[in-house]
Parts: C-alpha cells; sequence; structure tokens
C-alpha cells in the first residue's frame, strides 16, 4: 500500500493487517444476525439486506451485463434467504451461504436468457454506459477513456462462461478466498484456480489492444 493510501487509514489500522480478524467479525455478526432471523425478527433481516445487498446487487449486475435487472434478481435473493432462514445452519461463512442463493438464481436467469436468446443491443448499452458521465462528448479525454476501457471490461466478463464469470467476479470484486469460491460453485479449490487461469487469459487476450500488447 503506498504511503498516500495509508494516510487515509485510522492510525489504529496502518501498521496491523486486520483482514482476517474482521472476515471473522463480520461472520459472527452475521450468523448472530441469521439466529434472531430465524426466530422470525425483522428487524435482524433488514440489517443483513442492509450489509450485504451492495454486494449482491453488483455481483448480479456483472453476471448478467444488465445493471436494470440487478435490483430485482438481488431482492429475490433475499426473499429467498428469508424463506431459507429456518433451515440455515452454520457449517460455512455466512456470505458463501448468500453466494450461494446468488449463484443459483442468477444460473436460472441466465440459462431462461440463453433460451430465450433475449439479449439485444439496447440492453447491453443500458447496462455498460449506466454508470457513463451524462455528458460524455464533452468529458476530459482521460474520462472517455476510462469508460471505454470500462466498458470493454464489462463486456470481455460477460462473454465469459458463467463458471468462470462467477469465479471471477467473486474474487476480484468481493475479494472471496479460494476455498470459499470453491464452496459457493461446488468446485475444487484447483478447479477455481483453473477457472480463473482461463477467465483471465480470456480478458487478457480480449483486453490486449488496451493493454498495449498488440
Amino acid at each position: 500500500m503506498s504511503d498516500t493510501a495509508t494516510q487515509f487509514l485510522p492510525v489504529n489500522m496502518t501498521k496491523i493487517d486486520t483482514s482476517s480478524s474482521d472476515d471473522c467479525h463480520e461472520d459472527k455478526v452475521d450468523v448472530a444476525l441469521m439466529e434472531r432471523v430465524k426466530l422470525g425478527d425483522h428487524a435482524a433481516f433488514e440489517t443483513i439486506v442492509e450489509r450485504h445487498q451492495s454486494a449482491i446487487i453488483g455481483t448480479v449486475a456483472k453476471m448478467l451485463g444488465n445493471a436494470s435487472e440487478a435490483e430485482d434478481i438481488a431482492q429475490q435473493v433475499f426473499i429467498r434467504l428469508w424463506k431459507s432462514a429456518k433451515r440455515y445452519k452454520h457449517q460455512a461463512k455466512f456470505t458463501t451461504f448468500l453466494f450461494t442463493i446468488t449463484r443459483n438464481l442468477v444460473f436460472n436467469e441466465t440459462r431462461k436468457k440463453s433460451r430465450r436468446k433475449t439479449y439485444s443491443l439496447e440492453e447491453r448499452e443500458e447496462s455498460t454506459h449506466s454508470e457513463a458521465p451524462a455528458e460524455s462528448s464533452i468529458a476530459p479525454d482521460s474520462e472517455l477513456l476510462h469508460a471505454e476501457l470500462r466498458e470493454a471490461v464489462d463486456k470481455a466478463i460477460e462473454s465469459l462462461p458463467e463458471k468462470q464469470r462467477l469465479a471471477l467476479i467473486l474474487r476480484r470484486y468481493e475479494n472471496l478466498s479460494y476455498e470459499e469460491i470453491a464452496d459457493i460453485t461446488e468446485l475444487s479449490v484447483s478447479a477455481v484456480k483453473s477457472q480463473l487461469f482461463r477467465a483471465r487469459t480470456t480478458l487478457r487476450e480480449q483486453l490486449s489492444h488496451y493493454m498495449g500488447e498488440e
């Protein structure tokens, strides 16, 4: 981490790597909340939604390549979480349980889309340009290049097979461990690493123009 980045951290975090302990603490909080949800505690459920909805919406949007559908699918994820709360057992991290529900719903949705072949050019443009500046025509060159690269990355990720795509998103954007990704995708750790290697190789090839490798 650069000195510039370090200066923005709280003083008590600048010299100690707390990532593992933080993950453990966050999981304990989630598990405690789920124990309350199992008893029908709506406030605990709302807290879980607040804690994780951003990650779930982001993951769904990247998986489907359509930001407009992400909130609807994410809502279904949490509805299913509520309905399955009484069967919840702390056998793995809570996020493993939550992302497994997300995986099932997203894979179902992608297969429906594949059968219906409903991806349209307009949907892709809406998704990839959803975060672009409204006045892109007058944006500085650096902003235009950044938006163009982001769009290219999104399209490259969208083109990956679904398990490669999910493994890459969980690793790159959610910083999950190989072991947790393996649990979520129902693959071995070595298979997850293989999926990630193939995904990164494909992305490198598709984005070679932007990486100056041509």
